[in-house]
This record gives structure tokens, C-alpha cells and sequence, in this order.
């Protein structure tokens, strides 16, 4: 009996969430800091965990993170609402990454993929860890709509429909993308 209950709170949470969510924003694109100030600190985490996951560096992400949010402040008179307002943040996430990598990438400057394994503590663990950063350094080197989808479905554990919302393209354009992805870390790894 509890699990039919549960659900149905669940979702209404949901539903809450996404209507002050939308007052929010409403609120924010009327000119009301309070509001915005509201929504920057509720996707904040959300920004930089993608920030960090797309740039694999710390003081990268920090620096997107605070990007992102001067851009929604000049940009949320623009959300229109069609897609739901956390996927239009993470778009501005994902754009303000590539924006910062193609930056470093003129300047010459080459982005860290991840701290250091320390030396000796925990040989099993290190040799984990390496595996993981390797292969995180190696989805950094995909092409873009792989990269993005590998990172959007596994490193945000999102479903393809959701990456797909994000990105902006079909369902099975993801599962595509993922696919193929796959396939050519398979000849970098």
C-alpha cells in the first residue's frame, strides 16, 4: 500500500518543485533578484558537478561555474520554458565548457584531466583510479556530440531521453551517439 502512496508523493514533490521552479523564473525574468538569487543557489551544484565532469578540473569548473551564472542572469529574460529550466542550464553549462576549452586551446594552455594519484597508499585504489581517469580523459577526446552524450547518460546517469531534451536532438540520436562513442574508445583505450 505504501508504494503506490510513495510514488504518488514523489511525483507530486515533482510537480511542486517544477511550479516553483517556473515562479521562480518568472519572478527572476520580471527583475526580481531574490528570485534569481533563489534559482542560481538550486542548480548551483548542478552546474558545477557538470562543469567539472565536462572539464575534468577543478579550478576550470569554478571558473564556468561562476561564467554560467553572470550568463543566466543576462539570459533568463530569453527562457522561453519549452525545455524544463534545469536542461536549459545544463546547455549553458555544456556551452560555457566548450567556450572555456576552446579558449585554453588558442591560448595554448593544457587543461589537467584529474588530480594526481598519490603515491603508494593504495596501490588497488590507484591503479582504479587511473583506470577511471584515463578513461574520463579519454571521453574528454571524443568528438563533441559523443563526448556530450557519454557524459550526459553515464557521468550524469541521465536517461537518453533526458540527454537527448539537453542536447537538443532525437532519442535515437543519442543512443547513436553512445554507440559510436563506444566504439571509438575502444581504439583510444
Amino acid at each position: 500500500m505504501y508504494a503506490p502512496v510513495m510514488g504518488l508523493t514523489a511525483a507530486l514533490a515533482k510537480e511542486d518543485a517544477s511550479a516553483v521552479t517556473r515562479a521562480l523564473v518568472v519572478r527572476a525574468q520580471n527583475g526580481d533578484a531574490a528570485a534569481f538569487s533563489t534559482l542560481i543557489a538550486a542548480h548551483y551544484e548542478l552546474i558545477h558537478r557538470a562543469a567539472w565532469k565536462w572539464s575534468g578540473n577543478a579550478s576550470d569548473a569554478e571558473d564556468v561555474a561562476q561564467d554560467v551564472c553572470v550568463k543566466l542572469g543576462r539570459a533568463i529574460a530569453g527562457f522561453d520554458g519549452r525545455s524544463a529550466f534545469s536542461s536549459w542550464v545544463y546547455r549553458i553549462t555544456i556551452n560555457a565548457v566548450r567556450d572555456m576549452q576552446r579558449q585554453s586551446m588558442r591560448q595554448a594552455r593544457h587543461v589537467d584531466a584529474y588530480a594526481e594519484v598519490a603515491p603508494a597508499d593504495h596501490p588497488a585504489e590507484q591503479e582504479e583510479a587511473a583506470t577511471s581517469a584515463q578513461i574520463w580523459t579519454a571521453v574528454r577526446r571524443l568528438p563533441e556530440k559523443q563526448r556530450d552524450a557519454v557524459l550526459l547518460v553515464y557521468a550524469e546517469e541521465l536517461s537518453h531521453a533526458a540527454a537527448a531534451e539537453i542536447m537538443g536532438i532525437a532519442e535515437a540520436t543519442v543512443s547513436f551517439h553512445v554507440h559510436q562513442a563506444r566504439k571509438t574508445l575502444r581504439e583510444l583505450l
